[in-house]
């Protein structure tokens, strides 16, 4: 990913999404978004995903950065930046802790977030689910009531049927007897 994808993937659509796949509920951010929650450069970012640091994903020619793996890449760079201050003997300038312990809890939060919306995305979706075979359900006990019905009026019908054929050989046996 170059400065030339970057610019195609900034978009008007929701800057999270959350995916469940076979390792659970995953939440994907735009790269866009995830540079500026992080301070990484766009090249920074490609050189993560390059190395497999970083979870990415390309959608309709947009590029997803996992936040979870996003958090670990942001992590391992402030543990790097805190080593080698501390090797360089530099101490910590208390603005940038601020920030990146901010930006790891912004990032916390949005996960947090964006999981909330699919749960209870998968939760309406259940309920309709759970309407829905409710309704075939009594669809089918309705309708196994009309064929039992039907059954007993066919039965009933064919009862009849038997009776007159009974009654016209009856009738017919006496009227073929007269006449003789």
């Amino acid at each position: 990913m170059d400065s030339k994808d970057y610019k195609e993937t900034t978009s008007k659509s929701s800057p999270i999404t959350s995916q469940e796949d076979k390792d659970g509920i995953q939440t994907w951010m735009l790269v866009d978004e995830f540079i500026k929650l992080s301070g990484f450069s766009i090249e920074q970012i490609s050189t993560l995903i390059k190395q497999g640091e970083l979870n990415s994903k390309e959608e309709n020619e947009l590029v997803y950065i996992d936040v979870s793996s996003g958090t670990s890449a942001l992590i391992k760079g402030v543990e790097n930046t805190l080593v080698n201050l501390d090797v360089s003997g530099t101490s910590l300038d208390p603005i940038f802790v601020e920030k990146t312990i901010s930006t790891i809890l912004s990032l916390h939060e949005k996960v947090i977030n964006a999981k909330d919306e699919t749960i209870a995305s998968i939760k309406s979706e259940n309920a309709f689910l759970k309407e829905g075979l409710i309704s075939m359900q009594d669809i089918y006990d309705d309708d196994k009531k009309t064929l039992e019905l039907l059954r007993e009026e066919l039965k009933k019908a064919n009862e009849e049927v038997e009776f007159m054929k009974r009654k016209y050989k009856l009738m017919w046996g006496k009227i073929s007897n007269s006449t003789k």
